[in-house]
């Protein structure tokens, strides 16, 4: 109090009187700085406060009463804010707040972080997935890979170095879990080292168990996660988690190199259980729900490795692709997170009459949804398209859902061990018997009577 504060001086500075100088420098002020003197006495101070005896030094200044009406200094602990790992938390939370201060409000970096991945595949794309998940300030990544780290890659594979090749055998997928934590130690980073069972790879009897397991274990990552990222090197090996994505209702993304090309789509969306039709929404001005990565297809998946040598088996591509690609696939998720129907987002494609259309209706602060992105390096290129699903497909149709729910596992060793099961199930079989005859039956012009009709 300025009573207090009085007997302090006049205990200290007797008899009290001080000249106080207040300065204060105005950069870029015409005045320049200012200057204010204050002559301060104790009579003055202890007119206005609390009066203090004579020639007794006050027990304290500047103390406040604590909960305890005691007087006490107010204490601060600062700890935490020195500790590293809260000082890289904060920061990065900051750098992601400073996009929505700054440029756009509507931003829901908080949405963003609370979203829990599933990267299927450690690989070039997994990595660099992993990393564009970190930027977003994604707190929880789990990453599915039944590899190891070899010496060619480092160099191509962002989570993973020299070391990781030299001794024993290290698991990619738990090497890079322990790579993002030493990024940000903050980010709940785990690796699972399994075995995606694909169709076309027959499953022994002695196998059935572990495949088994497998299967469950993968089935439970995808219910515990909020989107899954399909980021396998064969196109058999992302069945299974499309099956199972489509059955949870999932929002899946699939990133696909070539050598200088690239696909990044997500995966149509099914109404939930026990809706039939969408009533109101994007969905309900759809023409039809979003394909799924296999539903292009006539034919079933197969094992895409056979008769292949080991060269031939490996994915070859221009080092650059994997960023473009995994960076497309991570900023598509963010924009369907900030999409008022999300997942089920009506998709935007390059038609510009398309575009101006959907542009009105969507939402998303951070513009276009679109389906699918080919990307091709050798033009420097990419290009938006929409793809419907499919009612033969082989992993999102609801004759292969409905199987999958009725059957389970018994359903899956049928679709793994024998080749035509799943083309005979959505019908393809039968177009494809029905495409044959048409064929045979349509007669064909001569040489010579096709010169008559010109």
């Amino acid at each position: 109090s300025s009573g207090a504060v009085g007997a302090a001086l006049e205990t200290a500075f007797p008899p009290v009187t001080v000249s106080v100088l207040a300065f204060r420098e105005s950069a870029g002020a015409e005045g320049g700085s200012q200057m204010l003197r204050v002559r301060l006495s104790a009579d003055l101070l202890n007119s206005v406060g609390v009066a203090v005896a004579h020639g007794t030094r006050p027990p304290a200044v500047g103390w406040e009463r604590n909960s305890a009406n005691k007087l006490g200094p107010r204490l601060m602990d600062l700890s935490s804010q020195l500790d590293p790992i809260a000082l890289a938390t904060a920061s990065v939370e900051l750098n992601l707040r400073l996009m929505r201060w700054r440029l756009m409000p509507a931003l829901e970096p908080e949405r963003v972080g609370a979203t829990r991945c599933l990267l299927l595949g450690a690989g070039t794309l997994g990595c660099a997935v992993a990393r564009c998940l970190l930027g977003w300030g994604v707190r929880t990544i789990s990453l599915v890979d039944a590899g190891v780290v070899s010496y060619s890659n480092p160099v191509r594979q962002s989570l993973f170095e020299h070391s990781d090749c030299v001794g024993a055998a290290t698991p990619k997928a738990a090497a890079a879990a322990q790579s993002l934590k030493k990024i940000f130690p903050s980010v709940e980073a785990t690796g699972h080292e399994l075995a995606i069972p694909m169709p076309g790879h027959a499953v022994s009897a002695a196998e059935i168990e572990q495949v088994k397991a497998d299967v469950e274990k993968l089935h439970r990552l995808i219910k515990e996660h909020d989107v899954v990222f399909l980021l396998t090197d064969t196109r058999e090996s992302r069945w299974l988690p499309s099956l199972l994505a489509a059955a949870e209702r999932k929002l899946a993304i699939t990133a696909a190199l070539g050598f200088d090309s690239f696909l990044v789509m997500r995966h149509g969306v099914h109404a939930p259980r026990g809706v039939e039709t969408a009533d109101s929404g994007a969905e309900a001005a759809a023409p039809g729900r979003l394909g799924c990565y296999f539903c292009n297809d006539v034919v079933a998946p197969a094992n895409s490795t056979l008769r292949r040598t080991l060269d031939q088996q490996c994915t070859v591509s221009r080092p650059g692709l994997s960023m473009l690609a995994s960076a497309m696939a991570v900023e598509l998720m963010v924009s369907l997170l900030h999409h008022p129907h999300g997942a089920s987002a009506e998709a935007d494609a390059d038609v510009e009459g398309r575009r101006e259309a959907h542009a009105q209706a969507t939402q998303s602060p951070l513009g276009l949804v679109p389906h699918q992105v080919r990307g091709f390096l050798s033009a420097f290129r990419s290009d938006c398209m929409v793809g419907r699903a499919f009612d033969k497909c082989t992993a999102c149709s609801a004759a292969v859902l409905s199987a999958h729910e009725a059957q389970g596992f018994d359903f899956l060793l049928s679709a793994f061990n024998r080749a035509a099961y799943l083309e005979e199930l959505t019908g393809l079989s039968q177009m494809h018997r029905e495409a044959e005859a048409a064929l045979e039956s349509l007669e064909f012009f001569g040489d010579d009577e096709a010169d008559e009709d010109f």
